[in-house]
């Protein structure tokens, strides 16, 4: 093997602890795209029926009067984000035990067994206790508004619902989801839906960019603070 080769062998830590860094910096530039499930939902093209002479169509969605609250696919709903929420769980547990117990020298011929001038008694006796205690809380709060287009109804009537949104600031972007089950009879005149009343609701609030980066540790970090470490 050359000396150039051996040099560059010896160097090769050297060049991949300068080169990783770029590498996850590239990485981290790439741009993320958007999840495609939850894309806007467009409206469904209507069937036209065959012209038999009748003034009224169903199919032609001609409607008698005008509802501007959502019910078919493709419509638009606007979700009122009220969610409020606090859990708060205290544990408590003392235990103790105390056991003594003691055996008396044996007599053999009205005379004490003793082993070295003492008396061969045996005595036992065991202290133990546990004290513990665990105390743990937690509240969010999260309000604001989003408007979600209708992906499916169904058979009962009811509307399955979904949307999101981006918010771009300087070199972070926020991300608001929104999807779930909305009864008909619980949307307003206005068109709108507490999120309080979205079955199996699924909300996400979240955010990507610098700021985001700087708020979060890094891998090595995460590592020594997982279950992972022994210590």
């Amino acid at each position: 093997m050359s000396a150039k080769m051996h040099a560059f062998i010896r160097r090769l830590p050297r060049l991949v602890a300068l080169a990783l860094p770029a590498l996850l910096a590239a990485c981290a530039l790439q741009p993320r795209h958007d999840d495609p499930a939850w894309a806007p939902t467009p409206p469904q093209q209507p069937v036209v029926a065959a012209a038999d002479g009748a003034i009224y169509h169903d199919a032609q969605g001609l409607e008698l009067f005008s509802d501007p609250r959502a019910h078919r696919v493709g419509d638009i709903l606007t979700i009122a984000l009220v969610e409020s929420m606090q859990a708060s769980k205290k544990a408590s547990t003392s235990t103790s035990k105390k056991d003594k117990a003691g055996i008396d020298a044996p007599v053999i011929l009205g005379h004490a067994l003793s082993v070295g001038g003492k008396a061969a008694a045996i005595a036992t006796g065991a202290d133990r206790s546990f004290d513990g205690s665990g105390d743990s809380s937690q509240s969010n709060q999260l309000s604001g508004s989003i408007t979600v287009t209708v992906a499916q109804r169904l058979a009962n009537g009811n509307l399955v619902v979904r949307g999101e949104k981006w918010l771009t600031i300087n070199q972070g972007r926020e991300l608001v989801r929104v999807a779930g089950i909305v009864r008909p009879q619980d949307i307003g005149p206005d068109n709108s839906v507490p999120s309080t009343r979205v079955a199996d609701a699924r909300i996400v609030y979240t955010g990507r960019g610098t700021l985001a980066d700087a708020n979060r540790q890094g891998w090595l970090s995460r590592f020594f603070s997982s279950g992972w470490m022994p210590y």
